[in-house]
């Protein structure tokens, strides 16, 4: 991984998952991080866990509270005098059909995915204009490429990051402002366990597809290169889910014939029980 000596990187969702191991190697590549999260014992964990817990700092706070962005973006800014990378991770995911679910769900979903990615980096984007220069990644989903099963509030949230994203890497790119969308499939984390059912309850279980999914430390290696070589866009997927994003933009109709099938095959009942 490229030498990150001298560079501060700012991680929501740093408890766990793909947060995490983003600080991890960021901080093993010689960077500092500031750590966000709602659990601060979790927090303290990864930055004890590290090989450099001196430069972990903790920021602890619900990335939807938005009353308390300006004051947590001022900390951030100054733990190190600038933060370089804002990398905006935390979220939470669904496993719920439609028609079942209450429409609380859509609302926290969208504020948490969509709107607390956007209102953070809105609250930062100054200082990185300011300052000439900055990166900034969006953690989206090969559900943000393509609508889900299950998913119908967090594939809305992703698709409409993805969208705000491109639109705002072409405003900001000729001002040193670079905006990386990352789409992961499915990889080892918690984010099924932690996904909401119908009612809002948390699912509380993962499922066959995440527990063999890709290693959360692979994701960080790949996504630091990716902000090292300026992408745009990756997609960080295996099988099927690698070619999802491919099909809704070549073959859409044989994609949306595929997903109805999984439907009707049973997919929904299979989440269910497992």
């Amino acid at each position: 991984m490229i030498d990150q000596s001298g560079r501060t990187a700012w991680v929501t969702g740093a408890s766990s998952g793909i947060g995490e191991a983003l600080v991890k190697a960021f901080v093993g590549a010689g960077g500092a991080a500031i750590l966000s999260g709602r659990n601060e014992d979790e927090l303290e964990r990864v930055a004890a866990e590290s090989s450099a817990p001196d430069r972990c700092h903790l920021l602890p706070f619900d990335t939807a509270d938005f009353d308390i962005l300006p004051e947590r973006v001022r900390a951030a800014i100054a733990v190190r005098g600038g933060v370089d990378v804002l990398v905006n991770n935390a979220g939470i995911s669904q496993r719920s059909l439609a028609a079942e679910t209450d429409f609380s769900v859509y609302d926290r979903i969208i504020e948490v995915d969509l709107l607390a990615p956007i209102a953070l980096t809105q609250a930062l984007l100054p200082h990185m204009l300011g300052r000439g220069g900055g990166q900034l990644v969006m953690i989206s989903s090969v559900a943000g490429k393509a609508g889900v099963p299950l998913r119908t509030a967090y594939c809305a949230a992703k698709h409409g990051l993805i969208g705000y994203s491109d639109a705002l890497r072409s405003e900001v790119a000729g001002q040193g402002v670079g905006v990386l969308v990352v789409a992961p499939g499915s990889v080892r984390t918690n984010v099924s366990r932690n996904a909401l059912n119908a009612d809002g309850s948390t699912r509380g279980m993962s499922d066959a597809a995440i527990e063999n999914g890709i290693d959360p430390d692979e994701v960080a290696r790949t996504i630091w290169q990716a902000v090292a070589d300026s992408k745009r866009e990756i997609v960080i997927a295996e099988g099927i889910e690698a070619q999802i994003p491919v099909l809704r933009a070549q073959d859409p109709e044989k994609l949306f014939d595929m997903v109805e099938a999984m439907v009707a095959n049973g997919y929904a009942e299979k989440m269910a029980a497992e």
